[in-house]
């Protein structure tokens, strides 16, 4: 294990939960009813109508570092919150000390490259991008190599004053493998991310935010109920045009602007046969409040 401060802040997790562990659990105020039945997350439907999903990662005594069982919930949680038609946006969260530290290295330490490959390793990290209903990082403390990667899988990042981010696999002989390469480049620009990459060093959220990695930074303690609040305001919205609006923004990262362009229009074009758009042109005209049927 490499004797460096980025590698000390991943890898002695247990020295860091002794000196800090009133901070574990963050004051969440929204909790509502409780769903599903797992190790090392914790699920709500939250907010004023119950129309949020929120995850938490729970797995404190290792600062919440991604193994294989928690990636395992993490996207089983997901699709049953896609699968709910009350869910209009997803909160996916940590604690106060760690969204996560990052994967789980003890669980990954001993792999070889040919069972890598063989099982498609890191690949069911994925799913979380690929979610139809926007997901909202909420990160307090430590996003650290897969953590990091997972924030940025989520569509918005909201920060906590005293988060920070890094990829540092570089201390301990590899690279990012779930995005860090390159989903950290497309948020941050080249320079910026090949620095981060290339020594392991953290930024803060007041960093990120100002690279672009990170949408806006408050308060650790009010950093789940802020995003709850625009998780609210997402599902205020029709489901259907909100997933229409998503696949278009993301559509921006693959294609040329030319295409991007016509994919835009297409998809724009498309709405027009939905009743949705219908109702919410109907309201605005008649200068009322639209009644979303997501058809």
């Amino acid at each position: 294990m490499a004797a460096t401060q980025i590698s000390r802040f991943i890898f002695n997790r247990h020295s860091i939960i002794r000196q800090n562990i009133q901070h574990l659990v963050p004051t969440i105020k929204f909790y509502s009813s409780q769903t599903g039945n797992y190790e090392f997350i914790k699920t709500e439907k939250t907010g004023e109508k119950k129309n949020v999903g929120l995850i938490t990662l729970n797995r404190p005594k290792a600062l919440n570092a991604l193994c294989e069982k928690l990636m395992t919930e993490l996207n089983d949680a997901i699709k049953t919150f896609e699968n709910d038609d009350s869910i209009g946006a997803v909160v996916l969260t940590g604690s106060e000390r760690a969204f996560a530290a990052g994967a789980d290295i003890k669980e990954m330490a001993n792999n070889n490259y040919s069972d890598n490959l063989k099982k498609s390793f890191l690949q069911h990290w994925d799913h979380v991008a690929r979610a139809r209903k926007p997901i909202i990082a909420a990160v307090n403390g430590y996003a650290l190599g897969g953590g990091c990667e997972i924030a940025m899988m989520c569509d918005i990042i909201y920060a906590g004053d005293k988060a920070k981010f890094a990829q540092p696999e570089i201390a301990i002989g590899t690279i990012p493998g779930a995005g860090g390469t390159q989903r950290l480049t497309r948020a941050i620009g080249k320079s910026k991310a090949m620095e981060i990459v290339l020594t392991g060093n953290q930024i803060t959220a007041q960093e990120a935010e100002k690279a672009g990695l990170v949408s806006k930074v408050f308060p650790a303690e009010q950093l789940v109920n802020e995003a709850v609040k625009l998780g609210e305001k997402i599902s205020s919205h029709s489901p259907l045009i909100v997933a229409i609006a998503k696949e278009s923004v993301n559509k921006s990262f693959e294609m040329t602007l030319n295409e991007g362009l016509h994919f835009e229009k297409r998809m724009f074009q498309s709405t027009f046969a939905t009743d949705d758009q219908k109702e919410g042109m109907a309201a605005f005209i008649d200068k009322r409040s639209p009644k979303f049927t997501n058809k």
